[in-house]
């Protein structure tokens, strides 16, 4: 069964950024990851473009790790 997709975009979580929201993370490895981008305090952040890019670049090392790590 195909998932129903509701209207839950919406704009960037990130305070001060008002583009619209295309991923979802968790906020506390979002924030650990970029800790100048502010997130309100709730469990899920939408990110936009370019907010989910700078959380890419800075993860990706962990990411590596932990693709070789199986």
């Amino acid at each position: 069964m195909a998932r129903k997709r509701t209207d839950k975009e919406g704009e960037c979580d990130v305070i001060g950024c008002s583009k619209p929201g295309l991923r979802s993370l968790a906020a506390k490895r979002f924030s650990s990851a970029v800790p100048d981008a502010q997130v309100p305090g709730s469990r899920r952040v939408r990110v936009c473009k370019d907010h989910y890019k700078k959380y890419r670049k800075k993860t990706k090392r962990d990411r590596k790790l932990e693709r070789l790590d199986w």
